[in-house]
């Protein structure tokens, strides 16, 4: 697929860049170089997947990923979110909570989705940092989702892979308590690329995994694919803009269908492990926070 993989880096010479990411993720391609200093401006451009094919027959300065330092691809985007968008997030939402079971159920039916914010940018955490597990909650898990990137003007421009985490039995015990599960210091993470030049029938396509590892033994793992997503990408988004705006555009997670089992929460100390071949990997350690 004739794809493109957009990031932000710490360069040798500690300088902020944006870059363009070969295929296997082994080299960047500096693109602040050109004058592209600015990931936002650059997605705000109508022909900024023109100008990036121009780009990648340029003969650019280029890192080695060993020499650089991964940041978040966020600048100034706030990112939210979407639940129950897969059947299999509406049962799990279901089974965790007690008395308000059928408000699950009747936002998978109803044309309004769900939508909460997220994290600030400032607050995302990349790969190979630690996110965090609430110290007040007792059964935490990871959410391998899709994240949407979209611009002020409402467009979808690319594709990123985060981890929505969750203080499962704390949104459980009551559906006024989601923002203290789902945000909280080291709650949402993002993988370094973005991916442009593709769109939703081939995204849909993609398989994300997840594997968890404790003391180096995996204690779970699963698989979904963004095509068991029950609505349109763009309707997410539009819901998301009705009444708001967004100067700098925004990041919009579309829901997790990999659930852990019942029993099985979080321990600081695990390594989860998100993949989407196309996007790359997220790698995240878990302390308590």
């Amino acid at each position: 697929m004739d794809y493109l993989k957009l990031c932000r880096f710490r360069s040798p010479q500690n300088v902020v860049c944006v870059g363009l990411v070969s295929h296997d993720d082994t080299k960047i391609y500096n693109l602040s170089a050109v004058g592209e200093q600015n990931l936002t401006a650059l997605l705000e451009d109508p022909g900024y997947i023109e100008k990036l094919r121009r780009y990648s027959a340029a003969d650019l300065p280029q890192y080695a990923a060993s020499q650089i330092q991964w940041l978040p691809p966020v600048e100034r985007q706030e990112i939210w979110a979407a639940g129950v968008t897969y059947l299999r997030s509406k049962k799990a939402r279901m089974e965790e909570s007690d008395f308000s079971a059928s408000a699950y159920d009747r936002v998978y039916e109803a044309a309004r989705p769900e939508i909460f914010f997220k994290s600030l940018p400032e607050k995302v955490v990349v790969s190979g940092k630690p996110v965090g597990i609430r110290k007040d909650a007792q059964w935490s898990v990871p959410e391998p989702e899709l994240a949407l990137v979209i611009n002020s003007s409402n467009i979808i421009v690319g594709y990123m892979l985060g981890n929505d985490m969750s203080s499962r039995d704390i949104e459980g015990a009551n559906l006024l308590y989601l923002p203290q599960a789902k945000i909280y210091q080291g709650s949402c993470a993002l993988a370094p690329f973005i991916v442009v030049g593709v769109d939703e029938s081939e995204v849909r396509t993609w398989q994300i995994s997840l594997e968890i590892k404790r003391n180096n033994d995996v204690v779970f793992s699963g698989k979904t694919s963004p095509g068991q997503i029950k609505r349109p990408f763009q309707e997410l988004a539009d819901y998301l803009y009705r009444s708001q705006q967004f100067i700098n555009g925004t990041v919009l997670f579309t829901g997790t269908g990999i659930v852990p089992p019942n029993d099985f929460s979080l321990k600081a100390g695990d390594e989860i492990i998100i993949s989407c071949p196309p996007i790359g990997k997220l790698v995240n350690s878990v302390e308590v926070v």
